[in-house]
């Protein structure tokens, strides 16, 4: 039986509540990104992606400056920040109800990106990649998406070396939590990162043992629509990885999931929503 986890978050004075899971929809404002169809490329495309997102079942959207698939090239956080205020802003005005995430590692470019109109911040590094992250998120008193990774989107590939998996990222996640929340943050969703300084068998295992998540009472979120471990194991490519994806998402629902982060939103509520169905079945 799965432990129960905390479930709500404070976005802006409103309470989230998470018993149900919530849809992520990715938004890439960058040229980069590994999977062509998240990438947006001008303000039309992207007001009209999230509105489809939004009509789909997407509760929030994730804006991403910075491809931090492996290999990826390195952005200068001015550039970083302009490419996620671009998105903010219009999002804000265009649909005042989508809760809006920012995907960054970096302080300046969450601290501006909040006060444009994000809701909440997501750190691939977990604090890692910019000491002062867990401060200004203290300050700006938003919900924090920590996640796990080891080094930088350009190494994280090489460090793949642990003593015991879950246990590794539940003591590292534990830590920062602690650190987090003696700076007064209240709201801390989990991410294990699912891809980062991990290989293939690694997310599998990791995805098998989610539920041990539950053990940090935060909300989990799940990251791994159409990343290499699925279409790398179905020998197709990430554009024919979204059955996949859905298998995957499925098994995260089961195991504890309260987020999935994902790029093709209607499949992935529908999932919550037969899972759900299941679920209430006695």
């Amino acid at each position: 039986m799965l432990q129960v986890s905390k479930k709500t978050l404070n976005i802006r004075g409103k309470l989230l509540d998470l018993s149900t899971p919530a849809v992520m929809g990715i938004l890439n404002i960058t040229p980069d990104s590994f999977y062509e169809g998240s990438r947006m490329q001008s303000e039309d495309q992207l007001l009209s992606k999230a509105g489809q997102m939004l009509a789909e079942g997407a509760t929030m959207v994730d804006i991403g400056g910075y491809s931090t698939r492996p290999g990826a090239r390195e952005v200068e956080a001015a550039e970083e920040s302009d490419r996620v205020e671009s998105a903010v802003v219009p999002l804000n005005k265009n649909f005042p109800e989508l809760i809006i995430s920012v995907d960054t590692f970096r302080s300046q470019v969450a601290k501006r990106a909040i006060e444009t109109g994000a809701h909440i911040v997501n750190d691939v590094s977990g604090g890692t990649l910019d000491e002062q992250m867990f401060e200004v998120v203290s300050a700006l008193h938003v919900p924090y998406i920590l996640m796990h990774m080891r080094g930088t989107p350009q190494t994280m590939s090489t460090m793949t070396t642990y003593n015991q998996l879950v246990s590794d990222i539940l003591k590292d996640l534990k830590g920062k939590m602690d650190k987090l929340r003696s700076l007064g943050v209240v709201d801390i969703i989990v991410d294990p990162g699912f891809g980062f300084a991990k290989n293939t068998k690694q997310n599998f295992a990791l995805l098998q043992h989610l539920s041990e998540c539950s053990l940090l009472d935060c909300p989990i979120l799940v990251g791994i629509s159409r990343k290499a471990t699925i279409y790398k194991t179905l020998n197709v490519s990430a554009g024919e990885a979204l059955n996949g994806t859905t298998v995957v998402n499925t098994m995260a629902l089961e195991r504890g999931a309260s987020i999935i982060r994902v790029h093709d939103v209607k499949p992935a509520a529908e999932a919550v929503k037969l899972w759900l169905a299941a679920s209430s079945v006695n």
